[in-house]
């Protein structure tokens, strides 16, 4: 009997090479597992920062988009919270504080997290509301000067009014029996 090494020389060193690597068939299941897409930058969009970045204002009560930006890896959410749309409570030198809505099996939870200034952005949640909200204000003010009463609530637009169709002859219209003789084969 000989042992393996005999026939396989590196066999030992093989060995201990792949223990160290550890289990290749394992899941990894790290913070960041399965977002090689999900935190990946768009085409032409991939390097160092701008410093528009660096130079927008948040202020406590701002909705935010969060967007992790894989270019700066600290202060990095984690991946659930990707897309979620938060309201700043805090404000620190380089992050914002931003309460957030989660899912948790079948309650909703308000978690308090704080991302860097560079995974967030101003959310564009609220344009139709302070829109709508100003044409309304302006509108009752106008109406006010006039003397009228308005309503600003928005309706539902109903179905269209109903018509009759005058003048409309029926026309019936028969298929023409296909004569092969009459008709003589085409190439």
């Amino acid at each position: 009997w000989l042992p393996i090494s005999a026939f396989f020389p590196h066999a030992p060193r093989r060995v201990a090479k792949l223990a160290e690597m550890g289990n290749q068939r394992a899941r990894s299941r790290g913070l960041r597992h399965g977002t090689r897409a999900l935190f990946a930058r768009p085409f032409r969009m991939k390097g160092t920062l701008n410093a528009t970045t660096f130079l927008r204002t948040f202020r406590i009560g701002d909705y935010v988009d969060i967007k992790v930006n894989p270019a700066q890896q600290k202060g990095m959410p984690y991946l659930a919270y990707q897309g979620r749309t938060g309201i700043v409570w805090n404000v620190t030198p380089r992050a914002v504080g931003v309460e957030v809505n989660k899912q948790i099996g079948g309650r909703v939870a308000r978690k308090r997290i704080h991302v860097r200034i560079e995974h967030v952005q101003h959310s564009r949640c609220r344009e139709d509301f302070l829109k709508r909200r100003k044409e309304n204000d302006d509108a009752k003010i106008e109406a006010k000067k006039a003397g009228k009463t308005i309503v600003t609530k928005r309706t539902i637009k109903g179905p269209r009014s109903a018509f009759t169709l005058e003048n409309v002859v029926s026309e019936i219209l028969t298929p023409i029996p296909y004569d092969i003789v009459r008709e003589g084969i085409k190439y």
